[in-house]
């Protein structure tokens, strides 16, 4: 039994040094010292020894099952370090070789936008205001003094949900809410999406985005209106624009007016896109209550951009065309 025991040592040893492969060393193992191994199987056989024997051949046996652990122990740290150094040559990187190019996306040019503007007003001292898109009718007109018979209210103009709940056609309901809750002095902007049932051309669009302003206080007159709208038209669209005011009549404000600023694609001469006038209408509107003054005003944000960016036709704000938007 001693040179059985002897000959699988040998056998195993010379299998564990042969072997390049884990898996094929994990089979060795459980040849030689698993539940049915060959060593195992002696163990099980000693019964027929004698009392002499057993103590003999059992120490031979552990310490045979000894010399092979270590030895597959040894030859698995071996074959994981040969896979280590084989596979850091393998996947070696040249840093001097140039990188691929990572395409970075930016904001759209109407979110810039209002971010740029928002910045502006909040350096004039106002607050950012916001409030939901899916409107009452009560804070989309009745609020704002538009009787149930203006035609702002038509279908063909505003688009309903429901006979009480509307898409918001402007962020003037903003301001209604403001006003609701908090006390004067008030000095705020409402940025965000506004919904009119206007057909798609060059300077129109069905869903588009408002900036409207608001500001109460005691001892505010019309003068501070047109400064500060000549402080934001100058800082955002240059000391070259020019700015014109034009009485007008707005159901929610007394005294009002329309300004518009020259056209920034033919500087005035008249074009498509003013309409041959010269000007193009942002619609600025003041208001007097009866305990405070103040003002109010609103522009649509596209108007702004195609002044800023000397766009020539809203819809391409819309496309999606990465060509386009990749300029901003």
């Amino acid at each position: 039994m001693q040179e059985k025991i002897k000959t699988i040592e040998e056998l195993a040893m010379k299998e564990v040094q042969e072997t390049k492969d884990l898996n094929i060393l994990n089979e060795i193992r459980i040849k030689y010292l698993g539940k049915k191994g060959e060593l195992t199987s002696i163990l099980r056989s000693m019964g027929s020894l004698t009392a002499e024997q057993r103590p003999i051949i059992g120490e031979l046996v552990n310490k045979t099952r000894d010399k092979i652990e270590e030895s597959i122990k040894q030859k698995e740290k071996k074959i994981k370090q040969e896979e280590l150094v084989k596979n850091l040559k393998q996947e070696k990187l040249d840093v001097t070789m140039p990188s691929k190019k990572e395409e970075i996306g930016s904001l759209h040019p109407i979110t810039k936008l209002i971010d740029e503007v928002k910045e502006i007003f909040v350096g004039l001292g106002y607050q950012i205001a916001d409030g939901p898109e899916i409107e009452y009718a009560e804070y989309n007109f009745d609020k704002l003094n538009t009787p149930k018979d203006h035609p702002s209210r038509d279908l063909q103009d505003t688009m309903y949900i429901t006979e009480d709940v509307v898409l918001r056609s402007q962020t003037s309901p903003i301001q209604a809410r403001v006003m609701e809750k908090q006390k004067p002095p008030i000095k705020i902007i409402c940025p965000g999406t506004v919904y009119r049932s206007d057909s798609v051309d060059a300077t129109h669009s069905p869903v588009f985005h408002q900036i409207e302003g608001l500001a109460v206080d005691k001892n505010i007159s019309m003068s501070d209106l047109k400064g500060t709208l000549e402080i934001f038209v100058k800082t955002y669209l240059g000391n070259d624009v020019n700015i014109r005011f034009r009485p007008h009549h707005f159901p929610f404000t007394e005294p009002s007016a329309e300004v518009d600023v020259s056209c920034f694609v033919c500087k005035g001469k008249g074009c498509r896109v003013c309409k041959g006038e010269g000007w193009i209408e942002l619609k600025y509107c003041g208001i007097n209550p009866k305990e405070y003054t103040g003002f109010a005003f609103g522009f649509g944000v596209e108007r702004i951009a195609m002044a800023k960016y000397g766009i020539d036709d809203m819809r391409l704000l819309y496309e999606n065309d990465i060509r386009f938007l990749k300029q901003f």
